[in-house]
Formats: structure tokens, sequence, C-alpha cells
């Protein structure tokens, strides 16, 4: 395992950012989807979601948009020291100038895009919901369907950070965000077909993974993406006994004996 495990707490929801470990009942599973999620529990950290303030939130992931959370994690910290303490951050954002803003996170990379889309955001939030507290209160009331269409309208604003804001901010069961890893791995493993975008993958395991797993089930694959399921060079390459999900994959893509990793869209159909 690796060593960036996760605390106990879980810090990306709950009371006050936290919130403890969650529980949930072993069954049987009906998919094999749910069988490597299963499995994914058994490794990692299963936990409960939300309680995070949605605008902060959605700052956060576009924050981390094309680059690592090493990358990300500073600039957010710089832009809460700078603009959130005792304001209202959409307030806030959406005054600043914006050379300020891009000088701020610019530990995120892409940061003169980030920080007009920042800006852009805040300023519609202001202008539809007041601030960043209304803004809150509609992610965690209204219904998912709706908070998703209307965050998908938010030029910048992408599948993938309109889930982590529902997921993370609102705590909603059955919200399964497809990252890069999420969208490699489940494709690799052939629990999604091998040309499906980052929506039919999110499709195929909305369906076929129980709602309360969803939220563990997104950070637990990427925790396993980022130790054994790399893109370019899984654990199985070398080792086909290195893998955790070994039985449960089909290894599309992945030819351990002539070492090559192609995308699993580009692999020959069998």
């Amino acid at each position: 395992m690796s060593e960036d495990q996760e605390p106990t707490e879980n810090i990306s929801g709950g009371p006050d950012g936290g919130g403890l470990a969650s529980e949930f009942d072993e069954r049987t599973a009906d998919s094999r989807a749910e069988r490597v999620v299963d499995r994914l529990g058994e490794r990692y950290w299963r936990k409960t979601y939300g309680g995070q303030d949605a605008f902060e939130c959605l700052v956060r992931t576009i924050l981390s948009q094309n680059t690592s959370d090493k990358a990300s994690q500073p600039a957010h910290d710089a832009l809460m020291a700078r603009y959130g303490e005792g304001e209202d951050l959409a307030v806030a954002l959406s005054e600043t100038d914006q050379d300020d803003l891009a000088e701020t996170i610019q530990p995120a990379g892409l940061y003169n895009q980030k920080s007009e889309t920042l800006g852009r955001i805040a300023g519609r939030v202001v202008e539809e919901y007041g601030g960043a507290a209304a803004f809150d209160e509609f992610v965690t009331a209204e219904d998912p369907a709706t908070v998703r269409d209307t965050l998908l309208d938010f030029s910048g604003v992408g599948p993938k950070t309109a889930d982590c804001v529902l997921l993370f901010s609102g705590g909603r069961a059955g919200v399964f965000p497809v990252d890069t890893h999420v969208h490699r791995i489940y494709r690799r493993i052939g629990v999604a077909p091998p040309d499906a975008d980052h929506e039919g993958v999110r499709a195929v395991l909305e369906d076929q993974v129980p709602a309360e797993k969803c939220g563990f089930g997104h950070t637990a694959t990427i925790q396993f993406g980022r130790e054994f399921c790399k893109a370019r060079k899984p654990a199985c390459l070398d080792d086909p006994d290195a893998c955790p999900m070994a039985d449960l994959c089909d290894q599309v893509g992945v030819y351990p004996a002539t070492d090559e990793v192609v995308d699993p869209a580009d692999a020959p159909a069998e």
C-alpha cells in the first residue's frame, strides 16, 4: 500500500469539514463493478461525504483541473488565506482583480484561465444566489439532477467537477465522479466499454454500483490508480500477481508479453 493513506477523519466532508469513516453492510455483489468497489473498500477508507462548503468545493475542484493535488493544494490554501477570511468567498472573488487572483493561484497551473473562470463563476453565483451561503443551500437542498444541470451550465465546469460538488458538498449518494483514473481503470478492467467516454463510464458505474458505495468507490479508485493501475506502467505489466484486481481484470490495452500499454479504446477487438 502507498504511504499517502487517508486519515480516519474524512477531510472531504462531514461536520466541520470532517466526518468519520463510513461503514456499509457487505453483501454478495451483483456486478463485477460492485465486486471491484467492494475490494477497494477492503483496502482503502470507506467514508461518508458531504458538508464541504459548495462554492469552496467548486473553487477547489476547478483549481485541481489538469494538475495534481500537490500543485493545486498550495493554490487553494493561498486563495483561502487571501480571499476567504471573514468574507463571502464568492463576493470576494467576483470583486477581485483577475491579475491578483492569477498570481495567487499560480501553483495550480493554467492560472490565467482558471482565474478568469473563477471570477466569472463567482460573479454569476453572486448575481443569481446572492453569495456562497445561498449557493450552498441550493446545492445541498435542491434535486441533484437540477443541481448538476445548473453546474454544467457554468462555463468551465464539466461533468467531473459538477459531480465532485454533488458528492463532497451535497453528500449525494449514487454520485460516482469520473476523472482520468476512473475513466482509465474501469475500461481497462472491462467493466465499461473500451471506447466509452467519461459520461459513458459514469453511467455504467452509477447503474451497477449501489448508491452508498459510489462515494468511496470514486476516491478509492483514484488511490488504486496512483498506486497500482497507472496509465503507462500498471503493476500487472511486470508481475501479474502484483495487482489486487488481477482476477477481476480483462487487462484491456495491457500486454505484459510485449511490455506494451495502450488506451483501451485503441486496443484491437478480440
